[in-house]
């Protein structure tokens, strides 16, 4: 198969594209030893599915869990059912019960039953119905029973029925009290900023974000106990990093920062982040590499490997970004691991070809194409299913 492939120019004239070199990443990884890093995972849709389904019956289970398989022999620990598998945008409670209960029996059978924390929110609330903060209380407990009861660690997540309801930073401090009072084990929040979910805007109670961070961390020394650990996804180095040195000593920061990954994990003389990431999905092998390197000590070959990832993380987290989903899973079709680029919702619409194409050169140039004639052929694919 041809190294070359004619993709589309930003001035509507055709260009030849030549490939670079396949991977050269490990194909398998232990864990990283002095971080923890989890990739937050995606969902394979069945193409020949009906979009009328229900989100469970369009769901590629064996695909889906394969690639939950793919992650933990990268070393890496899942972030199972947060919104990079499309909560709130496709996959709804009914389907994330399934999805949890599908990933905890798969990991298990892997020995990984450790290296896997679970999403735990309030989307089985309808926005458009009357809500309360003991609805919102009584959703989350739902979940959080249901995620324990599977022998999952939580990940907390951020409700959009909090945010509709709540009228002050009391509120979110009663819902959370109540919540936090009862998980049997110490749980991962989650503070997702409003460019991943605009409807969080203002979350905390509180529109500027330092005054927001004072209400988290006054949550975090009351509950230090019941509190892993916090996931940042703000997009903002400097606000994560003026938190972390702030955070109770038993409380650790997991970074969401899907821009900033490498100098935030990397640390500084303070203190480091450790990694619950998006970006992670889509570039694997090469985290994978450079947390390895990470553990060697060899700063110069971590900061080389996760370099040229940057410009392709910002490319698929690129405004809006809540539809960074489209990129992660356009990679992963690139690569191989499902037959087809389709997703619950159609958000295989959701970006543009030029987008596409230019994910597609971003990758090859990060050398994260596992295959790149494959890769090519399948870019092909979608080309000329868009009529290019």
């Amino acid at each position: 198969m041809s190294r070359h492939i004619q993709l589309p120019g930003e001035d509507g004239h055709p260009f030849t594209y030549a490939l670079g070199e396949p991977c050269r990443f490990p194909t398998t990884c232990p864990p990283a030893r002095s971080r923890r890093a989890f990739a937050a995972a995606h969902i394979v849709r069945k193409h020949t599915a009906s979009p009328q389904l229900p989100a469970r019956e369009q769901i590629d289970w064996e695909t889906t869990l394969a690639y939950r398989r793919y992650l933990w022999s990268l070393g890496f620990s899942v972030a199972e059912a947060m919104d990079t598998a499309q909560r709130g945008m496709g996959l709804d409670w009914d389907a994330t019960r399934e999805l949890i209960h599908r990933s905890m029996a798969a990991a298990r059978a892997d020995g990984a039953q450790e290296r896997i924390a679970c999403g735990a929110g309030t989307d089985q609330l309808s926005l458009a119905a009357p809500l309360t903060l003991e609805k919102v209380i009584a959703a989350y407990e739902e979940q959080c029973e249901f995620v324990e009861g599977e022998g999952a660690r939580v990940i907390l997540m951020a409700s959009r029925a909090l945010a509709a309801c709540a009228r002050s930073s009391e509120d979110y401090a009663r819902v959370y009290d109540r919540v936090l009072g009862q998980v049997k084990r110490p749980v991962i929040l989650h503070w997702l900023g409003e460019m991943f979910d605009p409807a969080l805007a203002g979350y905390w109670g509180r529109s500027d974000l330092d005054e927001a961070m004072e209400v988290c961390l006054d949550l975090m020394r009351r509950h230090a106990t019941k509190i892993d650990g916090i996931k940042l996804s703000l997009l903002s180095a400097e606000r994560e990093i003026a938190l972390r040195r702030r955070l109770p000593a038993s409380v650790v920061m997991y970074t969401g920062d899907d821009f900033h990954y490498p100098q935030l994990i990397q640390g500084d003389e303070q203190g480091y982040s450790h990694a619950l990431l998006g970006i992670f999905d889509a570039i694997a092998p090469a985290a994978a590499a450079a947390l390895q390197a990470l553990d060697r000590g060899d700063l110069p070959g971590y900061q080389a490997i996760f370099a040229p990832t940057v410009p392709l993380a910002h490319h698929i987290f690129q405004a809006p970004t809540y539809h960074y989903k489209t990129g992660v899973v356009f990679l992963a079709y690139l690569n191989g691991h499902h037959p087809c680029f389709s997703m619950v919702g159609g958000l295989e619409t959701a970006r543009s070809l030029a987008h596409l194409v230019r994910l597609f050169m971003l990758a090859d140039q990060a050398g994260l194409l596992l295959d790149p004639e494959q890769a090519a052929a399948r870019m092909q694919q979608v080309l000329v299913s868009a009529g290019g």
